[in-house]
């Protein structure tokens, strides 16, 4: 997935809990995308945060930086 449309993605959930206040918002923006993103989105946004952050809500920025590291996915049972 492209960054551009994860950085929206992130944006948009932001501002859904900005009105929580910032100590309340940021667990729960964070809680938001591990539970619902899946592995590649989340290898993806972390990514563009270590490369700066460009385009992301000050809000989105700081929760996406208390996400847990994304376990690499196992091989397929029987794979070699």
């Amino acid at each position: 997935m492209q960054h551009d449309k994860l950085v929206m993605m992130a944006n948009q959930i932001a501002k859904f809990f900005e009105s929580q206040g910032e100590v309340r918002a940021l667990p729960q923006i964070t809680k938001h995308i591990e539970d619902f993103w899946d592995p590649r989105m989340r290898r993806g946004i972390v990514a563009h945060v270590a490369a700066g952050g460009a385009g992301l809500d000050p809000l989105a920025l700081a929760a996406l930086k208390n996400l847990k590291p994304v376990q690499p996915s196992a091989p397929p049972v029987g794979a070699p």
